[in-house]
């Protein structure tokens, strides 16, 4: 019985693993269509990170997650040879630097959408109303989405009297719309770097483990410190659903699922250190 209830768990933590990486479809699609508007000119190699942050950040943070689950699980001890160690350490580098630099995007983001100026002579959106191609106007619904204005839905998008555009690119947004969207990119800013702290305790962690050190005050001070890290994600988690935004929602709820799996991940195996130290001691 407990073999199949241990059966059924890792199937569970594995059907998150693929969740989250089918994650990575559901932000490039979103993020593609609002590049489309954002950068009308097509996407230089460096406006990437700014256009698909969101996406480049899950593929990388999916990678690290399996780094994490292979080095802290899969692996046996005597399996954590010196290669295999340095391999999976220069993969969580390379994964580290593409998670810090879509940060950056997050903040270039975040920078975008103070980048507005007011449409005095706007008091409609039916105003934008445009025939032609190279002036068609979309209103901003959401952070990286965006719907067309067109003559049969400009009456119906927003009930305000007054508008602004971002600067570079034909959207328009009212006031209370732009504070929303503002308020989600500072979200996502705050989220990206918290994950950043809460990597950075599981690599200390994990070191610790390794040398048998992670015990006492080094535990207590852990847990002490990833405690308000993650209610702040769970917080993010919770602001982005009462907000209607279920992708980012239901992204960061499986993220706080897989990385409590990294978590026990790691008790588990400090139990099973603590075990064969007693062996060990019992036949001494």
């Amino acid at each position: 019985m407990r073999s199949q209830g241990r059966t059924l768990f890792q199937v569970f933590k594995y059907t998150i693993y693929v969740l989250l990486t089918v994650n990575i479809g559901l932000f490039g699609a979103e993020e593609y269509n609002a590049a489309k508007l954002q950068f009308p000119d097509g996407i230089a190699p460096g406006d990437l990170i700014e256009a698909f942050a969101s996406t480049i950040d899950t593929a990388a943070w999916v990678v690290l997650l399996l780094l994490f689950e292979i080095e802290t699980y899969v692996l046996e001890d005597e399996q954590c040879t010196k290669p295999t160690t340095l391999s999976l350490h220069a993969a969580r580098v390379l994964c580290y630097l593409v998670i810090v630099y879509a940060f950056y995007g997050y903040a270039a983001n975040l920078a975008f959408t103070h980048g507005v100026t007011a449409l005095p002579d706007v008091t409609s959106l039916c105003a934008l109303v445009s025939d032609g191609w190279s002036d068609r106007w979309s209103y901003a619904v959401d952070l990286d989405e965006y719907v067309e204005i067109t003559s049969a839905n400009c009456a119906s998008l927003s009930a305000q009297g007054s508008f602004l555009r971002f600067d570079t690119m034909p959207a328009a947004v009212d006031l209370p719309g732009l504070v929303d969207i503002q308020r989600l990119a500072w979200t996502d800013v705050i989220n990206s770097g918290v994950w950043l702290l809460v990597v950075l305790l599981l690599e200390i962690d994990v070191r610790l483990q390794e040398r048998n050190r992670y015990e006492g005050a080094a535990l207590i001070a852990s847990l002490a410190m990833k405690v308000p890290l993650y209610l702040t994600l769970f917080l993010a988690a919770v602001y982005w659903g009462v907000k209607g935004d279920f992708v980012d929602f239901w992204d960061a709820f499986l993220w706080l699922v897989a990385f409590a799996f990294i978590e026990m991940n790691i008790l588990e195996w400090r139990r099973e250190e603590r075990r064969l130290r007693r062996v060990e001691d019992e036949f001494d």
